[in-house]
């Protein structure tokens, strides 16, 4: 089949093998649209996602959700999270990144997120974080991560509440996915957005199919990505203004 032509406001990928590594069973979308852009995907989850225990986590997001500050920490939080009670709050919302906010819009969710920094650090730049002191803040996400977020709003005197919704964990790859990458030109592209993704692919992929994989080219959602990357053995590495599918797929397209 022959790839479709991408239209004006899409970049052109001239036959690139991108690399998708968003977590399991939700890089489909991100692959239509590389296909559209005339690219080939190439679905390589680093993380995979599961459901917590309803008993154990609806109680705690629906006390949640009658906190001063909500803070969703990934797409995956709020989908989890609408999957366990409405995502109604008379409490002011937070996202980390405006994939976050989109996918709180569309449960009819207003929040507040980073536009130049869109990570930990730049939400915590917000106004509405600054003075917290007192103040009943939810985190509603996944355990783990760098921590950020938890000491710092701690350290600011606020009333923190966890509330894990999610679990994240290693995928596992079939061998035709492995071997695909052991066939990775150098001119593919690696789409990144998460440094636990990239640690997972790393630790867990074979030693050759891993050096394979950095001898692409790494796009990555972040100035602390591109050093992650470049940590892990990338040598090129073209950082996107954000995690958004269309800013990712647009650095993609650069020479």
């Amino acid at each position: 089949m022959t790839a479709r032509s991408p239209t004006p406001a899409e970049p052109a990928l001239d036959g690139r093998t991108v690399v998708i590594t968003r977590p399991a069973g939700t890089g489909s979308p991100l692959a239509r649209r590389v296909r559209r852009c005339g690219g080939l995907p190439l679905l390589l989850p680093g993380l995979s996602l599961r459901a917590v225990d309803e008993s154990a986590a609806a109680a705690p997001l629906r006390a949640a959700l009658g906190d001063d500050l909500l803070i969703f920490t990934s797409p995956a939080a709020v989908r989890f999270a609408a999957r366990l009670a409405p995502l109604r709050t008379n409490g002011t919302v937070l996202a980390v990144g405006q994939g976050t906010a989109r996918a709180l819009g569309r449960h009819g969710v207003q929040a507040l997120c980073p536009v130049a920094r869109q990570d930990s650090e730049g939400l915590l730049e917000q106004a509405a974080l600054s003075e917290v002191q007192g103040r009943r803040v939810a985190l509603i996400g996944a355990p783990g991560g760098r921590g950020v977020l938890r000491a710092e709003l701690m350290a600011r005197g606020a009333q923190l509440r966890e509330v894990h919704v999610y679990r994240r964990g290693t995928p596992r790859w079939q061998r035709r996915q492995i071997d695909e990458v052991r066939q990775l030109s150098t001119e593919a592209r690696v789409l990144l957005s998460s440094a636990e993704a990239l640690d997972n692919l790393r630790q867990g992929l074979p030693a050759d199919a891993f050096a394979r994989l950095c001898g692409a080219v790494a796009v990555v959602s972040s100035e602390r990505l591109a050093e992650a990357a470049r940590s892990a053995g990338f040598q090129r590495v073209v950082v996107a203004a954000s995690a958004l599918s269309e800013n990712l797929l647009t650095a993609a397209a650069r020479p």
